[in-house]
C-alpha cells in the first residue's frame, strides 16, 4: 500500500527559491491532510542520536529498583514513568487498559530563576522543577542535553516553514516558542513475554497536544496513524529520518486547518521485541496565547476554538493520562 505521509527533504529549503517553494507546499500539503510528514536532510547526525539511543537503553536495562529511584513524583512530569502507569487515550476520554510502555523525561527549564527570568510567572512550580538526572550510565546527562539542543534547532526550521506554508512571515512563531516549555521523552517498550491484555497497547490511540513533535524511532514497526474513515495505517520505516506530527494547539491555531492525528503504537504480529523511540514535543511558551491565525480565518470560517493558553492547555492533558 502506497503511504500518504510524504517525505520532506528540508535542506532543498536552502537550495534555492523553487526548491523552498517546493518543501513549503509539500508541507502545507501534508499537514492538511494527515498532519504526518517524514523529514530528511534534517542535518542531524549520526553520533547526537546514536548518543541518546545508546544511554537511554542502558538506563532502562538498569534493574527496576534503580529506575524507580528517578521517578518524579506527583505533579513531576521528568524523570522516570514505570510501565503500565500511564494511558494516553485518557487525555481523548477514550478508556484502555494502561499502556506498555516505560518512559523518561526531561523539560527545557532546569532551575527555577532561569525559567523566571524567561517569563515564566510564579505559581508555576511543574515547569521550575529540576530535571532528575539518573547516576548511570555515565555520560547520560551530556547525551539527552545535546540531543535537546539539537532538537531546539530543528524545531525552530520546521515552524519557520510552517509558517511560510501558512502564508506567514517567516519568524511569525518565533515570539510565541522562544521561551517553549518542550518536553523531550524517550519512549521504551520492553520485549514482552507473555500476551497483551484485551485492548492493551504499547501506546494507546491519542493525539499529541503542542505545536508538533519529532520522533526519532530505532526501525522497529508498530506505530500508526488513524484514517478519516477510522483504519489505521502503518507509517513507514525510513532510514535517516524523523516522524513529524502536528499536535492540538496547531490545529486550534489554523483553525482545524491543519490536522492533530490520532494514532497509537500496537505490536505487530511477529514483533513482540523490545522498541524505542525519542520524541520532542515542542510546546510553545507557557503564557502563549493560541488563538486562531489570521490567515486561517474568514467570514465563513470564524475562529473554531476559545483562546487558551499552552501551559494551562499541557497541564490539563498531563493530569488526565498519568495514573
Amino acid at each position: 500500500m502506497t503511504s500518504r505521509i510524504p517525505l520532506v527533504d528540508i535542506s532543498g529549503a536552502s537550495e534555492s527559491v523553487s526548491r523552498r517553494k517546493k518543501v513549503v507546499e509539500t508541507i502545507r500539503q501534508a499537514c492538511e491532510d494527515t498532519g504526518f510528514l517524514i523529514v530528511t536532510g534534517h542535518g542531524v547526525s549520526d553520533e547526537v542520536i546514536k548518543g541518546i539511543e545508546t544511554s537511554s537503553r542502558e538506563f532502562f536495562s538498569l534493574p527496576h529498583k534503580e529506575k524507580i529511584r528517578y521517578i518524579g513524583g506527583p505533579g513531576v512530569y521528568r524523570g522516570f514513568t514505570p510501565i503500565e502507569t500511564s494511558t494516553l487515550a485518557l487525555s481523548r476520554d477514550i478508556s484502555t487498559p494502561p499502556d506498555l510502555c516505560e518512559a523518561f523525561s526531561i523539560n527545557r527549564f532546569d532551575d527555577r530563576e532561569v525559567a523566571l527570568r524567561s517569563g515564566l510567572r510564579e505559581g508555576r512550580e511543574d515547569f521550575f522543577v529540576p530535571n532528575i538526572w539518573p547516576e548511570k550510565p555515565e555520560g547520560f546527562k551530556d547525551t539527552f542535553e545535546e540531543y535537546y539542543g539539537v532538537m531546539e534547532n530543528l524545531a525552530i526550521r520546521l515552524m519557520r516553514l510552517m509558517a511560510l506554508a501558512l502564508n506567514l512571515e517567516e519568524c511569525w512563531f518565533d515570539d510565541k516558542i522562544r521561551d517553549h516549555i518542550t518536553s523531550l521523552t524517550v519512549n521504551y517498550y520492553p520485549e514482552l513475554d507473555q500476551p497483551a491484555v484485551k485492548g492493551q497497547f504499547r501506546r494507546s490511540e491519542h493525539t499529541d497536544w503542542g505545536s508538533l513533535s519529532i520522533l526519532f524511532h530505532d526501525g522497529e514497526p508498530g506505530l500508526q496513524i488513524k484514517s478519516s474513515d477510522g483504519k489505521w495505517e502503518d507509517i513507514p520505516l525510513v532510514s535517516d529520518a524523523f516522524v513529524v506530527n502536528l499536535g492540538d494547539l496547531m490545529a486550534s491555531w489554523t483553525n482545524d486547518r491543519w490536522k492533530s492525528t490520532y494514532h497509537r503504537v500496537v505490536i505487530p504480529e511477529g514483533h513482540s521485541n523490545d522498541r524505542l523511540s525519542i520524541v520532542f514535543f515542542h510546546q510553545p511558551a507557557y503564557d502563549t496565547l493560541i488563538e486562531c491565525i489570521p490567515t486561517c480565518t474568514s467570514p465563513n470560517d470564524p475562529p473554531h476554538h476559545a483562546p487558551t493558553t499552552s501551559g494551562e492547555w499541557i497541564l490539563s492533558m498531563l493530569e488526565k493520562t498519568t495514573r
